[in-house]
């Protein structure tokens, strides 16, 4: 359908293979179901876990798909079972697809919703632009998006502040509310957080916000681990310090944090073995590749490994970066001599909102949200964002695309 008086057909960042995504012009999307809604989007992010899609997980992709599950923008049509919402409403819409009202939905586990579970893949809820394991959803890297089960996932966010306020909510804001709950810190205890990206960087100041008396966070990035400077984190290089437990070690008393967060996961660009197994797999044709990621160990193990080495015993580690192999060899004795908790998993994230809601509408902005895009960039130029982002250059932290 044409909207605002312009031709029929949309911009929309798709994916075509490895390291190669393209601002195509695609069909408009349209209400299919009552509980549908039509999105004009007015901002959506980069997210890391788009580089696995950009660099390892291509297997599961088909050329075409429209990428980005972090949207937010101003309805424009609702289906006749969506009463929540409305013409005209900004909302931020979740990166999983969930309906409510299912057992799932209803035991605050919205990521594993039984209503779009992705069975035939053997996954959980549908999540928007990310491959057929979650369905296949077109995602929000694009002027217009269809949501579904629109008569829950959309939040309606105040008009003026600027979008920077309320996108978050889409991803990061919940994905690093739920990593620090899964870590249960201490009041006034340790954790340190691996990796500095958008989800570390949220991680640390939810963290201090919610009571930690040290938050140390790890990465290798300069730009990275300035930013977490700048809001009370105790920083750890790696370039210099190859063995951050002892480290850590150190600054808790000999004894190790409390909690430990790995916002790092599969990175595509890790350590060098990880690095030459996913070169591997990208040279296989489609299905195999598939099959060889599904089921074998391709990932990079190296900063769990050092998770379990520093967290102390009887502590906890709580997994926010994504994992994909099967077969991905664990030290289960040491885990379990060192009585170690482990809790992982997508964020459920509008079991979250009502908490992080309150954080993001006043004036005063305790997270930093709008102290986080590095890049805003018009969706035209996704292809260098991605490339910019996935490289780490020009200081890139956070990518915004504003069609």
């Amino acid at each position: 359908m044409a909207r605002g008086g312009q031709p029929s057909g949309m911009k929309a960042v798709a994916w075509h293979g490895k390291r190669d995504v393209r601002v195509d012009t695609v069909a408009d999307p349209k209400i299919v179901e009552p509980t549908d809604a039509v999105l004009r989007v007015t901002s959506s992010g980069i997210c890391g876990s788009d580089l696995h899609l950009y660099e390892v997980l291509g297997p599961f992709m088909s050329a075409g798909d429209i990428l980005g599950h972090e949207p937010m923008g101003v309805v424009e049509e609702v289906g006749s079972e969506v009463g929540s919402i409305r013409p005209g409403d900004r909302v931020v819409v979740p990166f999983n697809i969930s309906c409510g009202h299912c057992y799932m939905c209803t035991s605050g586990l919205q990521s594993q919703c039984e209503t779009t579970q992705v069975r035939d893949q053997g996954k959980g809820a549908a999540l928007f632009g990310y491959t057929r394991l979650y369905g296949q959803v077109p995602g929000g890297q694009a002027e217009y998006l269809r949501v579904p089960q629109a008569h829950y996932g959309p939040v309606k966010v105040p008009e003026g502040p600027p979008d920077e306020r309320f996108l978050y909510l889409s991803d990061v804001l919940p994905t690093a509310w739920q990593a620090v709950e899964y870590a249960s810190v201490p009041d006034g205890g340790s954790v340190v957080v691996f990796g500095l990206g958008p989800i570390g960087q949220m991680c640390c100041r939810i963290a201090l916000l919610r009571g930690a008396g040290m938050v140390i966070g790890v990465d290798l990035v300069p730009e990275r681990l300035a930013m977490a400077a700048r809001y009370g984190v105790t920083t750890v290089d790696v370039r210099d310090q190859r063995d951050v437990s002892a480290v850590v070690r150190e600054l808790t008393e000999g004894r190790g944090a409390d909690s430990v967060i790995d916002a790092v996961g599969m990175e595509a660009h890790g350590a060098p073995a990880t690095w030459l197994a996913h070169q591997f797999v990208g040279l296989l044709p489609q299905a195999l590749a598939a099959k060889v990621t599904e089921r074998a160990g391709v990932d990079q193990l190296s900063v769990l490994y050092q998770a379990i080495r520093t967290v102390r015993r009887g502590g906890t580690i709580s997994l926010s970066g994504v994992y994909g192999g099967m077969l991905d060899p664990l030290p289960m004795m040491e885990l379990f001599d060192k009585q170690i908790q482990l809790r992982m998993g997508q964020a459920n994230v509008r079991r979250w909102l009502d908490d992080l809601l309150p954080l993001v509408r006043g004036d005063t902005d305790p997270l930093g949200v709008e102290d986080l895009a590095t890049h805003r960039l018009p969706l035209d130029e996704a292809p260098a964002a991605y490339r910019m982002f996935q490289q780490k250059r020009d200081g890139a932290i956070k990518v915004l695309l504003r069609p």
